[in-house]
């Protein structure tokens, strides 16, 4: 079985898993739902007339956008970090390396102190996560293409990152520590609990706007390898094709971010397994980490709602999880020895 006929058959078990998963998570919460009453509401859009309204209510306005947030935040944030590792080639990279996410949560930290409701607060956190990236431009801007930008761009990232990671803690300490404090430190450790249909309206358009690119740019990435001359050569601009990637990648980044909150390793881990499991070829690594990301994303996001009474932060559950996995990833692979 070739490499292409294997990421086929991955693909449709990984979409139906995806399903069956999406389904059960409907049912499961502190609130049960019977399994025949989820399928009766989805067949009849909710308007059967035997479903109780607050099953109808907490599968329509609460469980089915908060499923269908998680699956696309997780399939962005780690289609971000694929793309992030292939155009930096570096295998640490993630949706944040250039300060996207710090950005964010500086812009959300802000609305969150100036009183404004949750609209505010997204579009605070989008506006600033893409102007973290519209800096580090600023930053490079002039460099030429090859090497020397990518390394700019990597260290520009890293300082602007360290800027508003600092202003978020400058917010934190001028916040009312009994009523602001306390929001804005939940709203950093990253939650789907708050999502709701609008803002799954507001973020989702941008977060599949940059998969869709991402994904359409998959055969071009395997390109980011190559020196500017052998690009140059094959007709492909490394300049356009680098800002398109970083402005797909930041755009999904931030726009998760701006509703979900900080939520780390899925874009560092999921990537990794999308290799081990298909080699370096983008063409199947992109997809692969899409798929992944939106099953372990969903699966967290259930295991964080249904573990306890008070919900667990998502991105407590992502680095327990992910940190011993890539631990065993990388013996595996031999990054560790014996």
């Amino acid at each position: 079985m070739n490499l292409r006929h294997k990421f086929l058959i991955w693909s449709a078990c990984m979409a139906g898993l995806i399903l069956v998963c999406s389904l059960t998570a409907l049912c499961l919460g502190q609130f049960r739902i019977e399994p025949s009453l989820v399928l009766r509401g989805l067949v009849s859009f909710g308007r059967a007339e035997d479903i109780p309204e607050n099953v109808r209510t907490t599968l329509f306005n609460i469980r089915i956008p908060r499923i269908c947030m998680s699956l696309a935040a997780g399939a962005g944030l780690a289609a971000s970090g694929a793309a992030f590792q292939s155009l930096f080639s570096n295998p640490l990279a993630t949706p944040d390396t250039l300060g996207v996410a710090n950005g964010a949560s500086f812009g959300a930290a802000l609305g969150i102190l100036l009183g404004g409701n949750s609209a505010f607060v997204q579009g605070l956190a989008l506006l600033f996560g893409i102007l973290a990236v519209v800096l580090v431009f600023a930053v490079t801007r002039g460099m030429r293409s090859g090497s020397p930008s990518v390394l700019m761009l990597i260290l520009a990232g890293m300082v602007i990152s360290s800027l508003f990671s600092a202003l978020v803690s400058l917010i934190k300490y001028v916040a009312d520590p009994q009523d602001i404090l306390p929001v804005i430190t939940f709203w950093l450790m990253g939650r789907f609990s708050g999502v709701t249909r609008n803002s799954m309206l507001f973020s989702l358009p941008l977060i599949l706007g940059g998969l869709a690119l991402i994904f359409l740019l998959r055969f071009r990435l395997n390109v980011l390898s190559l020196s500017p001359e052998e690009a140059r050569s094959m007709g492909i601009s490394l300049r356009r094709l680098r800002a398109l990637v970083i402005a797909a990648a930041a755009m999904t980044t931030a726009a998760v971010v701006s509703v979900c909150g900080v939520i780390g390793w899925v874009g560092l881990l999921i990537p990794h397994i999308s290799r081990m499991l298909f080699g370096n070829d983008n063409r199947y690594v992109v997809p692969a980490s899409i798929l992944s990301g939106a099953l372990f994303m969903l699966l967290v996001d259930t295991l964080a709602r249904c573990a306890n009474a008070a919900e667990i932060p998502v991105s407590i559950l992502t680095a327990v999880i992910g940190a011993p996995v890539f631990i065993l990833l990388l013996r595996r692979s031999g990054g560790l020895k014996e």
